[in-house]
């Protein structure tokens, strides 16, 4: 069991005294000098002339500099290029450096080390607790390594980290090809797999780090260096049992990931709403105690919002009537509308996206893994929950686990450690207008209050945490993410990272001696 909460109310909405609304006109005032913002001080940065060198530098190698992109305070886009997806956080960085190739990371780490400045490691922008920004340091961001190679003969992919899990659905879909990935298509490919990933085609393909089976992954070297290393189950293999679930910033910087792919020429994707709520408890104790047993070809997630209920199911090379016979038990609750579609997981993927655009600029999350089924207390506590719901776009969501791929490890293991839970879940909390700074203000501490009780009211039903899904209050996090890998992950930091480079509030530390 973890103790989620140390205080109810974690952060401020705005993050500093700047808002996004200032920081746009702070950027837009200042010439080609040198920019200071609120809370950086000039003096605690080291000056970068105009070739993307630094200023003060160790002796023991040559100077590095900085290449690829390369966004300063001062330039137009500066503003955009330092948000992140969830709007709550506001960081403003020294320099952003978009890599255009692994080059662009090894000198954008030795520069970082050379100047000991802050470093924070970037792709898809959606770390859910803003620990992919920093104030007054260096955000390393891989998005636009987007290379593929993709062999069809032997079911390999090769592809650049830059890749969201859209554009790596879409272009293996393209081969009828897929590796598991989650269901948000503008989540960085990278992030989600070294976290462990997971997503429709779990209980069928098992997790995305499964099916990890080498990475390029730039590391620090020497006092103030780094350098690049290829890792897989013949080289590197601990780090490579690391990444798998660990992977998150806390070892290096990953630029390429290569996958071992399955065939999958079609999926049945089915959807069912049930208006309302009375149906909740029938509907959810049904599924919990049908869906996670079913054929290990379907995948289900349950999403409670306010004023109605709705399941999504996807059948890999599975039809119209083997979905809805799949789903009978849930299905013959109440009166849902039901809807089913077939057709390549590509296409299909891409058509349940919906456009950032369209979703809160803020949100709120809570991770918790579920070994046993909910008691009717529980789902009633749901029930309440949502009903009182801080916005529409709120919700209770359900990851089916159960039987299935994801109950064995792949060769030579993975540090996600909740592979045997029942189900996932995480209570969410989104509101706000995107591209409207501060809008959502009025609600931050409500919604914030409303996410603290739901997780604590949950507590004796949950047991573990997801990695990628973080909450900063949360007690014993080390245990909660990876168990009893905790002290092997320290180890193998101890080893490739030894002088704590890669660090953030629940980064990994390196054992001591």
């Amino acid at each position: 069991m973890v103790d989620y909460w140390r205080n109810p109310i974690e952060r401020t909405p705005t993050m500093r005294d700047l808002s996004r609304r200032d920081l746009l006109k702070a950027t837009a005032a200042v010439g080609a000098g040198a920019v200071v913002l609120p809370g950086i001080m000039a003096s605690d940065v080291p000056a970068i002339a105009a070739d993307g060198s630094g200023s003060s530098v160790s002796a023991k190698c040559p100077p590095a500099k900085l290449t690829g992109r390369i966004v300063r305070p001062q330039d137009p886009g500066y503003a955009n290029a330092s948000l992140g997806w969830d709007e709550l956080f506001v960081r403003y960085p020294l320099v952003i450096v978009f890599a255009q190739e692994t080059q662009d990371v090894v000198n954008a780490l030795t520069w970082a080390r050379q100047n000991d400045v802050a470093l924070r490691v970037r792709s898809g922008r959606h770390s859910l607790e803003g620990w992919s920004n920093v104030d007054n340091g260096i955000v390393i961001d891989v998005s636009e390594l987007k290379s593929t190679h993709i062999d069809t003969a032997s079911g390999i992919a090769r592809v650049g980290a830059g890749l969201n899990q859209l554009e790596a659905v879409t272009t293996l879909g393209e081969y009828d090809l897929a590796v598991t990935t989650g269901t948000e298509g503008s989540v960085g490919l990278s992030g989600a797999t070294l976290g462990g990933g997971f997503g429709f085609l779990t209980r069928y393909l098992g997790m995305a780090c499964d099916n990890l089976i080498g990475a390029e992954i730039v590391v620090a070297s020497g006092a103030d260096g780094a350098k690049a290393i290829d890792v897989d189950l013949q080289h590197h293999s601990d780090l490579l049992w690391a990444l798998r679930g660990a992977g998150n910033g806390n070892f290096g910087i990953v630029t390429s990931l290569t996958y071992k792919v399955a065939p999958l020429k079609k999926v049945a994707y089915l959807q069912a709403t049930w208006e309302g709520l009375d149906d909740l408890y029938r509907v959810f104790d049904t599924w919990q105690r049908t869906a996670p047993f079913a054929d290990n070809r379907l995948g289900t997630q349950l999403e409670i919002h306010k004023s109605q209920i709705l399941l999504f199911g996807v059948v890999a090379d599975g039809g119209e009537g083997e979905a809805k016979e799949l789903l009978a038990p849930v299905l013959s609750i109440g009166n849902p509308e039901v809807t089913v579609q077939t057709g390549g997981w590509g296409d299909t993927y891409a058509g349940f996206q919906i456009p950032t655009e369209d979703e809160p600029a803020n949100w709120k999350f809570f991770s918790q893994f579920t070994n046993e089924p909910f008691p009717e207390k529980a789902i009633n506590l749901i029930c309440t929950f949502m009903e009182n719901a801080p916005s529409e776009d709120s919700n209770f969501f359900t990851q089916a686990f159960g039987t299935g791929a994801q109950t064995s490890e792949p060769r030579g293991g993975t540090a996600f450690p909740h592979r045997n839970a029942l189900f996932y879940s995480e209570p969410g909390a989104g509101w706000g207008t995107r591209g409207e700074p501060d809008s959502g203000d009025a609600v931050t501490p409500i919604a914030q209050t409303w996410i603290a009780e739901f997780g604590q009211a949950l507590r004796p039903y949950v047991d573990g945490a997801y990695v990628n899904v973080p909450n900063i209050g949360m007690a014993e996090w080390e245990t909660a993410y990876w168990g009893r890998n905790f002290n092997r992950l320290r180890k193998i930091k101890a080893k490739y990272d030894p002088h704590n480079v890669f660090q953030y509030e629940q980064s990994i530390p390196p054992a001591t001696v």
